[in-house]
């Protein structure tokens, strides 16, 4: 079944993930979308200001705990598909504050998930056969790998830090109202997203923009951490795929098959820079001399690796991007929106370290 969808209401759309699925819906689409967005300090705007005059794209400011506000949103919106991408989602931080990652991640995923039953119920037998609830979750939910094989959609979930064990409990609750209320719904679990317009706070735009400003490229451990990277234009593909292929109550792993260290990406990172930046910081020869290891995060899993054969499959989805094309368009973007780096940041965030209790 393909699903005809017109009307799509995110939440959490002016973040990294959603609003790079929203700028895909607009300039490559025909549907409609209702972004929500409490706006903060990783939700900006100005990330979509590309589109925001489009007819068919709308903003409302709303926190998704707000259960009369959404309940209300959604009611004249109309939506054929709800997607929930509102969350908070830095690890580090989930370590300094957790509760904050409880409220939203849990308690806002179940104000979404009732207020879209309420919804569903009143609708037409036509129209809920065109309705879905889409989770955008984490391959963090399923905790750590060894050195050797992969995440698949039957893994067993096993969180180490509080942002993955909300996002666990978030996926729990979208399966239960699938289960108990026949609410339909999909799940997709990613690996890691890079790209322009993430907040500094993540690995690859902080290492860019502290090396440009010849801080200290901090690296948790030995650096020996694996992660999977996805190009975040990738993501907002494979997201719109499975709204429209997507098999009701089921789940899709989405992944870039394309793992490094830690310490290879931020000297991939600094090798680039070398080659782009003839006035480099005073002092500094190259790059990777300001490469500085720390003690490691507590909880820090080893390796996350997605085995996406199944939305291979299934949905006919796989990346465009390999990391070293996708890693030269993220840093050209970043050295050309220092603007947009620098409002972001504004008040919010200094490029300190985060979750070292």
């Amino acid at each position: 079944m393909r699903r005809n969808i017109k009307r799509v209401l995110i939440t959490g759309g002016a973040g990294f993930i959603g609003s790079a699925l929203i700028r895909f819906l607009m300039n490559k689409t025909k549907i409609s979308v209702l972004n929500i967005d409490k706006l903060t300090y990783a939700g900006n705007l100005r990330s979509l200001d590309s589109i925001s005059s489009n007819d068919k794209y709308q903003f409302k400011k709303i926190d998704i705990c707000n259960k009369t506000e959404i309940k209300n949103a959604i009611k004249e919106f109309k939506p054929n598909a709800i997607m929930n991408l509102a969350a908070e989602s830095h690890v580090d931080r989930s370590i300094d504050g957790p509760l904050d990652f409880i409220k939203t991640n849990i308690q806002g995923t179940a104000v979404l998930l009732e207020c879209a039953r309420d919804y569903y119920n009143s609708l037409s037998s036509k129209d809920k056969q065109e309705f879905i609830f889409h989770q955008i979750s984490t391959d963090e939910v399923y905790g750590s790998l060894g050195s050797k094989g992969l995440f698949d959609e039957k893994s067993t979930y096993d969180p180490s830090s509080p942002y993955s064990a909300s996002k666990a409990s978030a996926d729990h609750l979208v399966r239960s109202w699938h289960k108990t209320f026949g609410l339909p719904v999909l799940l997709t679990n990613c690996s890691n997203n890079y790209g322009p317009f993430q907040f500094p706070e993540k690995l690859i735009p902080l290492m860019i923009l502290n090396a440009l400003k010849g801080k200290p490229l901090t690296i948790y451990g030995k650096g020996e951490q694996i992660r999977d990277w996805l190009y975040v234009d990738d993501h907002a593909i494979a997201l719109y795929n499975v709204i429209l292929k997507g098999i009701n109550g089921q789940t899709y792993n989405i992944g870039g098959n394309n793992e490094y260290t830690n310490l290879e990406i931020v000297k991939t990172i600094c090798s680039k820079l070398d080659n782009k930046i003839v006035d480099k910081p005073k002092g500094i020869r190259k790059f990777e001399e300001l490469i500085l290891f720390v003690d490691d995060r507590p909880g820090h899993d080893y390796r996350y690796a997605i085995d996406a054969k199944k939305i291979r499959l299934e949905i006919g989805w796989k990346p465009n991007e390999n990391f070293l094309s996708g890693i030269e368009k993220t840093i050209n973007w970043y050295l050309d929106n220092h603007s947009w780096c620098e409002d972001v940041m504004k008040d919010s965030y200094d490029g300190s370290r985060l979750g070292n209790i």
